[in-house]
C-alpha cells in the first residue's frame, strides 16, 4: 500500500502518514487535504513510500494538478524551517501560493482532545532535513558571488539587467506597494506574473503555475514568493535588502536576504541585491570577498548642516538654522520634511548629550518610567535611575523629546501661512491613513516619522530636517546606529540639488552623522563593524531571543529559569539571564552563538518540545532578530 507523508501547518516537527486511495496518482510537492483531529486540513506531500496502512486514515482530496514544489524547493523549505526553528508545514503554508481548492479551517484540529490517528513516518523514503550551519549551500560548492547594487540609479540598473536577461527573473520587494510599482516597471518589458497579496488569490495561483510551466519570464512578489519556481540561470533579485520588512512577523522568521542567498547558491541562480545603505551583514560579506559591490555614479548630495543642540531646544523644536532653511525652501516653492521619532524609551543628558548605556553590551539602557529603572535588553542588567549624568554631573536627564504633535504645533505657529500636515504611516490604518496621506501629499511642510519618507521620490524636497535624531541613537538596540544612518542617507537622496539637510543633535560628532555628511559609506561601516566585532554582535556572531510566557508570573519565572539552565548547559552558546519583558508578563533570554546557532538551540531545547507533566507555557524563539522587541 502506498503511504503519503504530509506536512501540515501545525507546531509539530514531523509530518503525518496517510493511506493513498487506490487509483490516485500523487507526487511529492503536491498539496492534499486530509483529516487531522476534527477538521480537514491542507498539507503538502513530502514523501511517498510503501508500507503498512493499518490504522491510517486515507487522504480525502488532491488540491493541485501537479506539484507546486520540486525536490530542490522542498529541500530549501526544510533549510528555512531549520534555520528559523519553524515547522516544515508552517514554512510551506507561508511560502506557497493560495490553493483554489482549499477550504477554510480553524485551529480546532490541533486543539482537539481527540487522538490524532495519523502516525509519524519512518525516517526513510522521504526527504530528511538535517540541521546544519547557515552556510549558503555548502553542498552546492562554489557559486557565483551575488552582486550588490549601490549608488545612484541602482533600481534602473537592476531593471536593465532583468530586461536584458534571456532567462526568467523574479524580483522580491519588501511590501505590496513596492510590488505594484515594480510590476508597472517590468510590464514595459513583457507580461509580469504577480505573486503578492496585492492581487487576488486566483491571479497568484495562476502566476505560480505560469512560472512552473515556463510560460512567464518576469515575476514580482514579496516574501511569500521566495519559493516560486525558477529555471537554472534565472535572476533572483532582492530590492532594498536592508529593509526590516523583508522579515515580517509570523513564521518562518527568516530574512528574505538569507533565503535569496541560499537559494541562489543551491540552484545556480544570478543573485542581485539593491540597497542605498546595505545591511552591515551584506557589507561584511562584500568586505570579506563573498559578494561584489557594484557602484554607480555618486548621487547629488545636499549641503548638510550639523546643529549642536546641547543645552538648547527646551522650548522650540527648530534651531534658527533649520527654521531659516525651511523658510528659504518655502520661498522657492519647494517642500520641507521634518523627521521626528515616536521612540523615547532611553535616557540621555540634556546638557552633554550622553546616553545611558550598558557598560558590558554598549547598547542604550531601556528606561522604565513606572519602575524608575534602566534595563539592558541584552544581558538583563538593571540599575536604578541616576540622579546626575555620570559624564558631566548634570541633573537634566530626560527620556522625553519633540514628538510629531508638539513639532506640528510649533511649526504652525512659526509658519502660519504654510500648508502643514502630520504623517505617521506606521501608526495609522484604513480611512484615517488614506486621509493623512492625502493631506501630506498636498502639504508644503510635512512632519513625519521615518515611514513618511516613502511619500517622496528622489530629489523632490527642498529641505529635510531631523528635529531630534538622538532618539534613534538612544534605542536599546545594537542596530540603532545602522538604522539612523540608513534614514539619514535616504533623506539626503530625496533632497533636490541645492537643497539642504539639517541635523539637530546633542552628539553632532557621532560617526553616523560624519559619514553621511561626507557621503562616505565606507567610513560608517568601518566604525560600525569595529563596534560589533569587539562586542560580538552580528555579523560576527548570531543572536536569538527566547521569550517565555506562562499563565502566572511564578510559572513564567520558573519556566524561564529552566529554559535558561538548559541553554547554559549547551556548548558554544553565550546565555544571558532571563530579564522581564512585556511589562513583566514574560521573561526574555538573549543567546549568542555562531553559524550553527539554530542547531544548538534546537538541541538544547529538545526536551521542551515534548509534553511535560505539570508544565504549561509558551517558549517563543526568534533567530537573527532585526527589530529588537520592546
Amino acid at each position: 500500500m502506498t503511504l503519503a507523508d504530509v506536512a501540515f501547518d501545525v507546531p509539530l516537527d514531523h509530518p503525518f502518514s496517510y493511506r493513498v486511495p487506490l487509483g490516485w496518482t500523487l507526487a511529492v510537492g503536491q498539496r492534499v487535504a486530509a483529516p487531522l483531529g476534527r477538521a480537514e486540513r491542507v498539507g503538502v506531500v513530502v514523501g511517498l513510500r510503501d508500507g503498512d496502512a493499518a490504522g491510517l486514515k486515507p487522504l480525502t482530496r488532491v488540491l493541485d494538478p501537479a506539484p507546486v514544489l520540486d525536490a530542490g524547493g522542498l529541500a530549501l523549505a526544510g533549510w528555512i524551517a531549520e534555520q528559523s526553528l519553524s515547522s516544515l508545514g508552517g514554512t510551506l503554508a507561508a511560502l506557497l501560493p493560495p490553493s483554489r481548492s482549499a477550504r477554510p479551517h480553524t485551529d480546532e484540529a490541533v486543539r482537539s482532545d481527540e487522538t490524532i490517528r495519523s502516525r509519524e513516518p519512518s525516517r526513510t523514503g522521504h526527504p530528511r532535513f538535517e540541521p546544519g550551519t547557515r552556510s549558503y549551500a555548502e553542498a552546492a560548492g562554489e557559486s557565483p558571488k551575488p552582486d550588490v547594487l549601490i549608488g545612484m540609479g541602482r533600481e534602473r540598473r537592476l531593471l536593465e539587467r532583468v530586461a536584458a536577461a534571456t532567462a526568467a527573473a523574479l524580483v522580491i520587494v519588501p511590501d505590496v506597494e513596492a510590488a505594484g510599482r515594480w510590476a508597472q516597471r517590468l510590464d514595459k518589458h513583457g507580461p509580469v506574473a504577480r505573486l503578492d497579496s496585492g492581487v487576488d488569490d486566483a491571479t497568484r495561483a495562476g502566476a505560480w503555475a505560469a512560472l512552473t510551466a515556463g510560460d512567464a519570464r518576469l515575476a514580482v512578489g514579496t516574501r511569500s514568493a521566495l519559493l516560486a519556481p525558477l529555471p537554472a540561470g534565472a535572476t533572483l533579485a532582492l530590492v532594498d535588502e536592508h529593509e526590516a520588512a523583508h522579515k515580517p512577523p509570523g513564521p518562518p522568521r527568516l530574512h528574505s536576504r538569507d533565503v535569496v542567498l541560499e537559494r541562489a547558491a543551491r540552484a545556480g541562480l544570478d543573485a542581485v541585491l539593491t540597497s542605498a545603505t546595505p545591511s552591515v551583514e551584506t557589507w561584511w560579506r562584500a568586505d570579506s570577498g563573498r559578494a561584489r559591490l557594484v557602484t554607480g555614479e555618486p548621487a547629488p548630495w545636499p549641503a548638510i548642516q550639523l546643529a549642536d543642540t546641547r543645552g538648547i531646544l527646551r522650548r522650540e523644536p527648530l534651531t534658527p538654522g533649520l527654521a531659516r532653511t525651511v523658510r528659504e525652501a518655502l520661498a522657492a516653492g519647494r517642500r520641507a520634511l521634518l523627521l521626528v521619532s515616536r521612540l523615547t524609551s532611553a535616557l540621555a543628558c540634556d546638557e552633554c548629550g550622553a546616553v545611558s548605556r550598558c557598560p558590558e553590551c554598549d547598547v542604550a539602557l531601556a528606561y522604565t518610567r513606572a519602575a524608575r529603572t534602566l534595563t539592558c535588553r541584552v544581558c538583563g542588567r538593571q540599575t536604578p535611575l541616576p540622579e546626575t549624568c555620570p559624564g558631566c554631573r548634570g541633573r537634566r536627564l530626560s527620556p522625553f523629546g519633540w514628538n510629531a504633535e508638539r513639532v506640528e504645533h510649533a511649526v504652525r505657529r512659526r509658519f502660519p501661512r504654510a500648508r502643514v500636515a502630520r504623517y505617521d504611516p506606521d501608526a495609522t490604518r484604513g480611512a484615517k491613513a488614506e486621509r493623512q496621506r492625502a493631506e501630506a501629499a498636498a502639504a508644503e511642510i510635512v512632519i513625519g516619522t521615518r515611514g513618511a519618507l516613502r511619500l517622496f521620490g528622489p530629489a523632490s524636497l527642498g529641505v529635510a530636517g531631523f528635529v531630534s535624531p538622538d532618539h534613534f541613537l538612544r534605542l536599546p538596540d545594537f542596530r540603532a546606529g545602522e538604522r539612523l544612518f540608513s534614514l539619514l542617507w535616504a533623506a539626503a537622496e530625496r533632497v533636490l540639488p541645492g537643497g539642504g539637510l539639517v541635523v539637530q543633535s546633542q552628539t553632532p560628532e557621532h560617526y553616523v552623522f560624519a559619514a553621511c555628511a561626507r557621503q562616505d559609506l565606507g567610513a560608517f561601516y568601518r566604525q560600525e563593524m569595529k563596534f560589533r566585532g569587539e562586542l560580538g554582535y552580528p555579523p560576527f556572531r548570531r543572536l536569538a531571543i527566547v521569550t517565555v510566557t506562562a499563565p502566572a508570573a511564578a510559572e513564567t519565572r520558573r519556566l524561564a529559569d529552566e529554559v535558561a539552565a538548559a541553554l547554559a548547559s549547551a556548548t558554544a552558546l553565550t546565555v544571558y539571564p532571563p530579564a522581564p519583558a512585556r511589562r513583566d508578563r514574560a521573561r526574555r533570554i538573549v543567546v549568542k552563538g555562531h553559524a550553527d546557532l539554530a542547531m544548538r538551540l534546537a538541541e538544547a531545547l529538545g526536551d521542551f518540545r515534548r509534553p511535560r507533566p505539570k508544565s504549561r507555557g509558551i517558549i517563543d524563539i526568534e533567530v537573527d532578530p532585526v527589530e529588537w522587541p520592546s
